[in-house]
């Protein structure tokens, strides 16, 4: 049960920075990406709200406090326990219940974003560029050798995209609320796709997008897909809210 929110903290700080993500259509998908991105599609997009950040250290922690709910594995290590990184080792179930939560405290209906809006928010209205900035490679990104070294930057350290999205395709992979299905996009909707009924896979895994700090190349292309099941809690692994209008 939820402590009183005059308990736990004011609604103006647990209520994350919201961006306006208009409605209309854009192709989803990459033809020179991975096979599980393949076809490229169009897909219509509702207008829904998306936080401009992932959830950090300190707004993870106040819904720890609240529902005694355990800290995250990674909570006391210097390399991710700054307040304004995002929480990482989050599983797919604690995310969605940091959601209910919190849409119980600011009685906005929070939630995990789809696989489609999370892309149409990536693209920040830019049609078939491989990231949210254009096709630059990421190495042409500022101070992109000596970023990322031991864990997850500070969130809103760079400019965000043309919608005000920070760190969109980097820092930690962003859960989100569809099942994983690699072969999604031929039968995809063309209206706001939620995923599939069920994941095809053994054992089922749920949808991620982003990049990493840990991996190779740090920042993910817009339409690249990853999955895990949703159990797991890795170091690389955060989210961000999404919210109905």
């Amino acid at each position: 049960m939820s402590l009183p929110i005059s308990q736990v903290a004011s609604v103006e700080l647990l209520q994350p920075a919201l961006i306006h993500i208009p409605e209309g259509s854009f192709l989803m998908g990459s033809d020179s990406g991975q096979d599980c991105e393949r076809p490229v599609h169009r897909v219509w997009i509702d207008s829904f709200l998306l936080a401009a950040t992932q959830v950090t250290n300190a707004e993870y922690d106040l819904f720890v406090r609240a529902t005694a709910s355990p800290s995250p594995p990674f909570r006391d290590d210097p390399n991710f326990n700054h307040p304004q990184q995002p929480v990482t080792g989050i599983s797919w179930f604690e995310a969605v219940r940091y959601c209910e939560w919190l849409s119980l405290q600011t009685g906005r209906p929070c939630r995990l974003p789809t696989e489609a809006e999370w892309e149409r928010a990536a693209r920040g209205g830019l049609e078939q560029k491989q990231f949210p900035w254009g096709s630059d490679p990421p190495q042409s990104l500022p101070d992109y050798a000596t970023r990322w070294q031991n864990g997850p930057e500070p969130i809103a350290c760079y400019a965000p995209n043309a919608y005000g999205i920070y760190d969109i395709c980097d820092n930690v992979h962003e859960w989100c609320s569809d099942w994983y299905d690699p072969n999604y996009y031929a039968a995809s909707p063309e209206r706001d796709p939620r995923g599939p009924d069920e994941c095809p896979m053994k054992p089922p895994r749920k949808s991620s997008r982003g990049g990493s700090w840990r991996h190779h190349i740090k920042v993910a292309r817009c339409s690249a897909r990853s999955s895990i099941p949703p159990q797991f809690q890795y170091a690389d692994y955060g989210f961000r809210m999404a919210c109905d209008l």
